[in-house]
């Protein structure tokens, strides 16, 4: 039995999953809540844990250690081995010797809407889980050894499932589906599973990071963390997905997706373009981009800022073989997320649009919306300004001369209410949409029209760049000035270091003639990643990663970031 080949990590962190599978191997159950044992963990319907794994050896469960690499995990303990791999996306094969595995129903108790119902079916012997949480079905097919159920056909609360038996080699397979299915057959040894595995994961890794060297060390990782976290079309989601996590933040969010899209752009292009494209299947009739969508469920009660733009002029560069039509519906669609905001959030006679809420903004609770929430910002602003200016570039390219006159038009009324109205001399102020009444915060947020980079007056931008300094510490750009008496070590965005501010923050000061600054963010994101992993966010002052473990934004920072400087470093030594 071999040892898991690729970058070992710990499924406390990050779920054992597969590209394209919508159920993960994890501890984590629900909402920062872990699980004593691993549980097969689907996103169908949410998230749900269908079925526990216990080792077991002569009916007594068994402490064993858990280690996992991008293609196997494995139980080990002095009595034996268990091993699980992915054979499909909705398939896992397993293999024991000198272990057995109790598979339970997650949850003890059935009712007529909810916990798990359990049988032998007598079409083909095997047993077959099927569960209101997720609304599927999960058969368990012996291949080799005996197995003993437990709880058939019980109804209320009960023990349900089957344990294999230790006392001989033996292997089964899981599967996840719908309704019905032909009996499963194995195609391929157990070994066989592993190594394409292995092998459709290196070629991933190939794609998506082939600068990687010593000096990038968590690369193959955080590929694995983008990898794993992918699903196939289901449900809402009608495209190819990088989901957050494959944890609790199982959804993709009308901003998020953006960085995905563009860690995935050089290397899968086709790939990275169904990220940025995802949101815009849910556009609704007044052009709004959805707050988020999952599997079961489109959100509306929110939008994200418009960062599309700024994305969008990056994956174009990245993305050469985008046709005509492609980028015609991409223009249309982007003419009405942005109209969205020109028309549904300016007060009548206004230049500035506004957030109604903190959310809106993806800075949730940040200081900023401390005093109001309906505010006019200067990031909002800056967004704007960027995503208009690509409406016009594209609108030249596709021979829509008036269409780009207007969009430049309109940009530069934005950008110059934005320096007349939030810019006091010294620091950018947020606006009251209702009172026109503005204040300071010591939040990151207000310094986010660094984004401009060079659009900004030289003044304004040295101004910023001092400002964001100040926020820096040992590990990165925290989102609350730490000095702050409203700064929270794990207070969201009210001082935890964040990768998609990070990215901003350095991409606007790089245009905006602070190299050494940016180079200096961006090396001390990277080092955070290397040494904390790919956390939600982070406490500033430690470096500890925060909430959820395995956030697909914060991997893909660390690609984006790498890739940079691998790219720099070499153009720096070639002109030696």
């Amino acid at each position: 039995m071999s040892a898991p080949i690729g970058p070992a990590f710990s499924v406390q962190d990050i779920p054992f999953s597969y590209a394209g599978s919508w159920f993960g191997i994890s501890p984590v159950t629900a909402e920062k809540t872990y699980a004593e044992h691993l549980h097969l963990v689907s996103h169908q319907s949410g998230l749900h844990a269908v079925l526990r794994f216990v080792p077991m050896r002569a009916g007594t469960p068994v402490e064993a250690t858990v280690s996992a690499g991008p293609a196997q995990l494995t139980w080990d303990a002095a009595q034996g081995r268990i091993e699980l791999a992915y054979e499909t996306t909705d398939t896992v094969r397993l293999r024991g010797q000198g272990l057995g595995l109790a598979i339970r129903a997650a949850h003890a108790t059935l009712t007529s809407f909810s916990g798990t119902y359990f049988y032998q079916d007598p079409v083909d012997d095997t047993y077959v889980f099927t569960d209101y949480g997720t609304g599927r079905r999960y058969r368990v097919t012996v291949l080799t050894g005996r197995v003993t159920a437990v709880g058939t056909e019980t109804l209320g609360t009960g023990e349900r499932g089957v344990t294999t038996d230790g006392d001989e080699p033996w292997e089964i397979a899981i599967e996840e589906f719908d309704s019905a299915r032909p009996a499963y057959r194995a195609g391929r040894t157990f070994d066989e599973v592993v190594k394409a595995a292995e092998g459709e994961f290196a070629a991933f890794v190939d794609a998506v990071a082939p600068w990687r060297t010593t000096q990038t060390p968590a690369a193959e990782l955080a590929a694995y963390v983008l990898w794993s976290a992918s699903v196939r079309p289901a449900g809402f989601v009608t495209r190819p997905a990088v989901l957050m996590s494959k944890h609790w933040m199982d959804k993709v969010w009308s901003w998020d997706h953006c960085f995905n899209a563009l860690a995935l752009a050089d290397g899968l292009p086709d790939l990275a373009w169904h990220q940025f494209r995802i949101v815009f299947d849910h556009q609704d009739e007044t052009g709004a981009l959805p707050d988020s969508i999952t599997h079961s469920e489109v959100l509306y009660n929110f939008v994200k800022p418009p960062i599309h733009g700024w994305a969008l002029r990056q994956l174009r560069q990245r993305l050469p073989h985008l046709d005509t039509a492609e980028l015609t519906a991409t223009y249309q669609a982007m003419v009405r997320w942005t109209t969205f905001w020109l028309d549904t959030r300016r007060r009548p006679g206004a230049h500035l649009a506004h957030y109604q809420h903190g959310n809106d903004s993806g800075w949730d609770n940040a200081t900023t919306f401390d005093p109001q929430r309906l505010v006019q910002s200067a990031d909002l602003a800056a967004f704007l300004v960027l995503q208009l200016r690509e409406l016009a570039d594209l609108a030249q390219l596709l021979g829509r001369g008036s269409d780009a006159a207007y969009w430049t038009a309109t940009a530069g009324q934005i950008r110059t209410a934005m320096l007349d109205l939030l810019w006091d001399g010294d620091r950018f102020v947020t606006r009251s949409a209702t009172s026109g009444t503005t204040w300071t915060s010591d939040s990151l947020l207000d310094l986010m029209a660094v984004i401009l980079g060079d659009d900004l007056p030289a003044a304004v931008r040295d101004v910023l760049a001092e400002r964001i300094r100040a926020h820096l510490t040992a590990f990165g750009p925290a989102t609350e000035l730490p000095t702050s008496p409203r700064y929270e070590a794990d207070g969201y965005w009210r001082g935890p270091i964040w990768a998609p501010s990070t990215i901003l923050v350095e991409d606007g000061l790089r245009r905006a003639g602070h190299t050494d600054l940016a180079d200096d963010i961006s090396a001390r994101f990277r080092a955070l990643c290397e040494r904390s992993g790919f956390a939600e966010n982070f406490d500033a002052l430690t470096g500890a990663g925060l909430r959820d473990r395995a956030y697909t934004w914060t991997a893909s920072a660390y690609l984006l970031l790498c890739a940079a400087h691998v790219t720099r470093a070499e153009a720096s030594s070639a002109h030696r």
